[in-house]
């Protein structure tokens, strides 16, 4: 038979006979298969090329026979297409996860340059995917790449041998809750595969310190690995990992793991070539872990921290990582309810190349700790975002005159009630280099507040997110559009309920490089609209006026003239425009995606 099936096209014909048919020539190796080589100049190999994704479609459309997919949309939907590299890509999703189909694949990608990624994604519940399955792609795709399993219980041991067996390519392999897979199918992946350098492994209750310590020995260019939620995995499997790859582990990420200070200690003493760390919810680790961690001087390297829900993390712990990672560039806090303005403040100041740093739920934080790091990073921190700390309170005190911080940026403030016009006032002060700024629910600001640091800004602002700023008016926007209109390309002023048509038309007037207008729930009328449909220098992509419920069928034609150039438009609960009128711009606006 092999003879006779020299061709790509002759084996997936043949493959749609039967079931029987197509689960017998998935399981024949690509090299059992006598092939002839032809030369192709190369501007028909170009040809080639450029009409492998039809021929990938006609494939399944003729495997139609046995009940697959014969819709070219739903091809696609499937996400077989070409790469760059010439390799093709395949996802399964829910009930089209099963060894047919997987068959079917391997047979009909096997000669168009072979599988370069797959993804399982769900499971059927009848017929769902097995070691079966994960053979076929195996023996006929040995140029797999990526394999990415989520949700799929049906799967062992035996189906990581299949592809640990023939697939010596894989560089990713991404597991998500696949409780029958355990360390011998991980060894097999280590041992087979060299050339691995991404592993992710999430809920998976049966991997632990076997499978991380035969990763580390056996895969010698792993840079990448994320570890979640495994029961399994405790201090022997980090330590075994880092150990062993400590001249490739470029990434770390660590959450819901049960390990204690002795990872950390590993981490800061090996983690020698780590430029991106990660922690979450490692409740067993305390404040001597991160101390040490920090004072091991072996994370020379590391750019980016991220620690969330890691009550260990005190002020003492903080100040020895920003001592120990003398590149740290950026930083990220969430919740960790211990940390205090001490140790923000401390961290600020050893922490010597720091540009980036994300406060989230850290409710001992106040604005004294706030504006010390400001003065402490004043010529090197780019950007700095709180969100729902919750221990400021926009107290009036006296600030020894200190040089502006004349790095920064961006700033994001969201969800801290606390924060007010005092705050903004010192912020127009201290950053006059702001070109981006977000103030998101911060119901305490009002006009008297924010002018100050919108007049003070003299780079000029691209971009601005007022939403839920419930007590800002009119004032405010004309300010920004007069002073920042040359430059502005993004506005948000979502819930913004005193903003009217007079900011309409001040925008109009001012702002020709604004792309992405939101005026959601803002009192504006049709006159607004026709006061932006009117300005010819405006030209608008992304306009949301959701919410509007003075907006009515009179603003339809300004619509339509704003809509020479908008690719999106939001018109939800814009009740008093008809749907008549509704299909008349969805007819007339066909290339903009119109929510409605």
């Amino acid at each position: 038979m092999d003879g006779r099936l020299k061709g790509g096209e002759e084996r997936s014909i043949c493959a749609c006979v039967s079931k029987r048919w197509l689960m017998l020539l998935s399981s024949i190796r690509g090299e059992e298969i006598c092939t002839k080589k032809e030369t192709r100049s190369p501007e028909t190999q170009d040809e080639l090329n450029s009409s492998k994704a039809d021929e990938l479609v006609e494939c399944n459309e003729k495997a139609g026979v046995l009940g697959f997919s014969s819709n070219k949309d739903e091809v696609n939907a499937d996400s077989e297409e070409i790469e760059s590299v010439g390799y093709l890509s395949s996802c399964l999703e829910g009930k089209k996860a099963t060894d047919v189909r997987l068959a079917a694949i391997a047979i009909g990608t096997g000669h168009r340059g072979g599988l370069g990624k797959l993804s399982i994604h769900g499971n059927n519940s009848t017929r769902g995917v097995t070691k079966t399955g994960l053979r076929a792609i195996a023996r006929c795709c040995p140029s797999l790449r990526v394999l990415s399993m989520w949700n799929v219980a049906s799967v062992g041991d035996e189906g990581l041998y299949e592809i640990a067996n023939e697939c010596h390519m894989l560089e990713k392999l991404d597991l998500c809750h696949c409780p029958a897979i355990s360390d011998k199918g991980l060894l097999a992946i280590a041992k087979n595969c060299p050339r691995l350098n991404s592993l992710t492994i999430e809920s998976c209750s049966n991997i632990g310190n076997t499978g991380l310590q035969a990763v580390g020995s056996f895969c010698p260019n792993l840079k990448s690995v994320t570890i979640k939620n495994c029961p399994l995995v405790g201090d022997q499997g980090i330590a075994s990992l880092l150990s062993s790859a400590t001249y490739s582990l470029t990434k770390l990420k660590l959450q819901a793991l049960n390990i204690g200070d002795v990872s950390l200690a590993v981490v800061g003493h090996y983690g020698k070539e780590l430029t991106d760390l990660a922690f979450t919810g490692l409740e067993n680790v305390s404040e001597k872990g991160f101390w040490v961690m920090g004072s091991g001087q072996g994370l020379q390297k590391l750019k980016s921290f991220a620690v969330s829900s890691c009550r260990g993390l005190t002020d003492v712990g903080l100040e020895a990582m920003a001592k120990g990672c003398p590149n740290l560039k950026q930083f990220c806090l969430r919740r960790c309810s211990v940390l205090s303005d001490i140790g923000l403040v401390s961290f600020a100041k050893a922490a010597v190349s720091l540009e980036s740093l994300q406060l989230e739920d850290c409710y001992k934080i106040t604005q004294r700790g706030f504006f010390n790091v400001l003065v402490t990073c004043c010529s090197k921190l780019k950007s700095i975002a709180l969100a729902n700390c919750l221990g400021f309170r926009d107290l009036a005190f006296r600030w020894p005159s200190v040089a502006c911080c004349t790095s920064l940026r961006s700033l994001s403030i969201r969800n801290c009630p606390g924060f007010g016009n005092f705050s903004l006032s010192m912020l127009g002060r201290l950053c006059p280099n702001l070109l981006h700024v977000e103030l998101n629910g911060l119901p305490g600001i009002t006009d008297e507040g924010l002018l100050p640091l919108i007049e003070n800004c003299k780079a000029g602002l691209s971009k601005v997110n007022l939403s839920s700023c419930v007590n800002l008016t009119d004032k405010v926007v004309s300010a920004i559009a007069n002073l920042h209109g040359i430059t502005l390309e993004q506005l948000n002023l979502v819930g913004c309920k005193y903003v009217t048509d007079a900011s309409l038309a001040a925008i109009a007037k001012n702002c020709s490089l604004l792309s992405d207008l939101d005026v959601s729930k803002c009192t504006i009328t049709d006159s607004g609209l026709m006061a932006l449909a009117c300005a010819t220098q405006l030209h608008l992509q992304i306009f949301s006026l959701s919410g509007c419920s003075l907006i009515s069928e009179k603003s339809v034609p300004s619509l339509l003239k704003l809509g020479r150039t908008l690719v999106g438009l939001n018109i939800q609960n814009c009740n008093a425009i008809s749907s008549r009128m509704i299909d008349l711009l969805l007819e007339r606006l066909w290339r903009c995606d119109i929510l409605l």
